[in-house]
């Protein structure tokens, strides 16, 4: 597998990892978009993040990584769900980037809203401040402040393959005395923090995990794939016709000469209605879309 996620654990101690590997996917999403090289790198790096929180949760459902800013990129926002498959889109001002590299500059007074949708019970949304060095800590503290089980991330991207790495505290359960599971969380952490961006996008997980923690019992379990899918479709193109209703419906048909087009921002595919379209449309009470589809 190009794309694809694989969880660890320590046997000897109440800390479990994920690790992310993203190629296909990636390059599916930057293909579809002419991405400068920072913003490519930051919307790989998300990516991964959204891929390592989804092996975090236990749901049926979406999420929703979306970054805001008042800068060069003023949005991001990438999609995981629950069946591993992906999409993302950035936006930027090519006029404002000029050498701006690092996420303080390119998306200044950021924050990042992280949405869990799940198919059924409560939506749940937490927001952070993007103030930190990179994406990676701010993902961290986001989790130092609102979650209760500590948690790490370590994240890159090149443009051609994005990568991440998450380790993260379990319930005691192993090392009960409290100064002991500090100690070693420490431990872990410190040998996680020699690995550099080179490594960690070039290795494989095996080497990788043997270059930090040959000296760790730990178990590497079977990884789960991960690919690139966008929710849209003519039928949920359709249906936000249909909420317009009838009138205003066939207004924007006349007003766009003839035929709507709807465009999907995350894919670029590009869907068409003429006015027998929308008739036909209303006519099924628009719970189907028409059956001559067009892209």
């Amino acid at each position: 597998m190009a794309d694809f996620s694989q969880r660890f654990l320590f046997d000897d101690s109440d800390v479990r990892g994920e690790l992310v590997a993203l190629h296909e996917s990636y390059q599916h999403v930057l293909a579809k978009h002419d991405y400068p090289p920072a913003v490519a790198q930051l919307l790989g790096e998300l990516m991964a993040a959204a891929a390592l929180l989804v092996g975090t949760l236990k749901f049926d459902g979406l999420l929703v990584l979306q970054a805001r800013s008042s800068g060069a990129v003023p949005l991001l926002m990438v999609e995981c769900s629950s069946a591993r498959e992906l999409r993302g889109i950035a936006r930027y001002e090519s006029a404002q980037l000029g050498e701006l590299a690092t996420l303080s500059e390119l998306m200044p007074d950021g924050v990042l809203a992280i949405t869990v949708e799940p198919t059924q019970g409560q939506r749940y949304q937490g927001i952070v401040d993007l103030d930190g060095a990179d994406l990676a800590a701010c993902l961290t503290n986001y989790f130092q402040t609102s979650e209760q089980l500590a948690t790490r991330f370590w994240l890159h991207a090149d443009g051609l393959r994005a990568r991440g790495l998450l380790l993260q505290q379990l319930p005691a359960d192993r090392l009960l005395d409290a100064d002991e599971r500090q100690e070693n969380w420490l431990h872990l952490l410190t040998l996680a923090n020699t690995l550099s961006a080179e490594e960690l996008l070039a290795l494989d997980n095996e080497t990788l995990l043997h270059r930090l923690y040959h000296e760790e019992a730990l178990r590497l379990f079977e990884p789960n794939a991960l690919s690139f899918r966008c929710s849209c479709s003519r039928e949920r193109s359709a249906n936000a016709l249909v909420s317009l209703g009838l009138e205003d419906a066939e207004n924007l048909v006349a007003e766009q000469g003839g035929a709507v087009v709807i465009d999907c921002q995350f894919c670029n595919e590009r869907y068409s209605f003429d006015a027998a379209d929308v008739a036909q449309l209303f006519a099924g009470g628009g719970s189907q879309a028409p059956a001559d589809t067009r892209h």
